[in-house]
């Protein structure tokens, strides 16, 4: 058989009725740009999730200070426990073969720095040199904090990137002197700036990195008061936990912020979870005035999120394209009853029940194939829109065209088959005096 010839004349019947034909796709060009648009949002929004939970590494398991809740601590345990504090982070890094290093930081209550006259927002954060590993981040330009700016309380820093835009322009920051607070801080190294996205993972909000300024922690030890004010706060992303003094406080101020644990293995995530549960539990005497964040919880349950966006939305779009394919099918019946006395004359020269059957079957998967094409484009259009207007990352994955191209097809032959056969069981004589 002469698949070609018999492809020519599919073409030919489909293009004579150009807009039946076209109104026969509409289904399937809808559905296939929503599987694309829909297939597209959710890759875009796994690889976003992936991103900012290396921000917070796989590996760590966070322990952040909190104002303990009213009524769920007795006031002596307020008093007893002293909030998060270094010796805890000392305990927990004794289980070497579990942990390997624990990073603490303290979030300074100075909302912004000052180069001349220049002001810019930022968090100041005090830590160690082993915080560049516990995260994503990486120097641009210049270094990081090193142990003797700790050990000689250096008046050092280092700038996130939009700290140093907004400060330096595209002047060039090393060896510049900021101020913060009242003192002075030499500029020795600026971060590359990261992409944070839309800063949250299952309702937990990521703190912007490219606002940071980081400075020695035993230099803040010395040189910054620890003193609970009105004004003073410890920051967590964009969540303030203020920390106001008065006559009636029962709990003692947090000596840091927040204590970064990384886990020598992924496999242990768990166990060193539950281990700094009890630790923290015991050194606070049950007080709750910190909370335990797990990256790698998150990515689970951001991916199981996002499993369950992608049924559902795949579901609506297979809803499009079965409503497409019953279309296909409600036409090619049509057809095949309008071209009765061609089938009749084509069975009288010699056509077999299957060369009709065959005709009919690619005109079916034509129209899908057709559709399926403008579909994509229709899909890559939406993606595109979508990720300008929404602000959503959208990635086109070629699985979700392949995916496309697949079920077009399938659904071509599956809704096409039915009209097909039909058409090839037709009696000749029948036919031929149809009219």
């Amino acid at each position: 058989m002469n698949y070609g010839r018999v492809f020519q004349v599919s073409i030919e019947a489909l293009t004579a009725h150009r807009l039946r034909t076209l109104l026969t796709m509409l289904g399937v060009i809808f559905g296939v740009g929503a599987v694309i648009a829909m297939l597209s949002i959710g890759e875009g929004a796994k690889q976003e999730a992936l991103e900012q939970i290396s921000i917070l590494g796989i590996n760590n398991v966070i322990v952040n200070a909190k104002v303990p809740e009213e009524g769920l601590a007795s006031d002596l345990g307020l008093i007893r426990s002293p909030g998060l504090s270094l010796a805890d982070g000392e305990n927990i890094a004794h289980f070497t073969n579990l942990v390997s290093q624990v990073i603490p930081q303290r979030y300074e209550p100075y909302p912004s720095i000052l180069y001349r006259s220049q002001e810019a927002p930022v968090r100041v954060v005090a830590t160690i040199p082993e915080y560049i590993f516990s995260s994503s981040i990486e120097v641009e330009r210049g270094r990081f904090l090193t142990h003797r700016d700790n050990e000689e309380f250096a008046q050092v820093c280092v700038l996130g990137a939009k700290a140093k835009r907004s400060l330096f322009a595209f002047e060039d920051p090393i060896g510049k002197n900021v101020r913060i607070s009242d003192l002075s801080f030499t500029v020795v190294g600026v971060m590359a700036d990261k992409y944070i996205g839309r800063g949250k993972v299952e309702g937990f909000e990521l703190k912007n990195l490219n606002e940071d300024v980081y400075i020695p922690l035993k230099t803040v030890q010395k040189k910054f008061d620890r003193v609970p004010s009105s004004s003073s706060e410890s920051r967590f992303g964009r969540r303030h936990i203020v920390i106001e003094e008065s006559e009636d406080q029962k709990y003692n101020t947090p000596e840091i912020d927040q204590l970064t644990i990384t886990v020598t293995d992924l496999k242990y995530i768990k166990t060193v979870t539950n281990l700094v549960e009890r630790i923290m539990r015991r050194r606070h005497f049950g007080v709750e005035d910190y909370e335990i964040v797990v990256p790698e919880s998150l990515l689970r349950q951001t991916q199981k999120t996002q499993q369950i966006f992608n049924i559902v939305m795949g579901a609506i779009a297979g809803i499009s394209l079965l409503v497409g394919g019953i279309g296909i099918m409600n036409i090619m019946m049509a057809t095949v009853l309008e071209r009765t006395r061609e089938i009749g004359v084509r069975r009288a020269v010699g056509a077999t029940r299957t060369d009709i059957m065959r005709q009919f079957l690619i005109e079916a998967v034509t129209i899908c194939l057709v559709g399926c094409v403008i579909g994509i484009v229709i899909g890559l259009v939406l993606a595109r829109g979508i990720a300008f207007y929404a602000g959503w990352p959208t990635i086109v994955s070629l699985f979700s065209i392949v995916l496309a191209v697949g079920v077009s097809s399938a659904v071509g032959v599956i809704f096409g088959m039915y009209p097909a056969r039909k058409a090839a069981m037709l009696d000749v004589i029948d036919a031929l005096r149809y009219e």
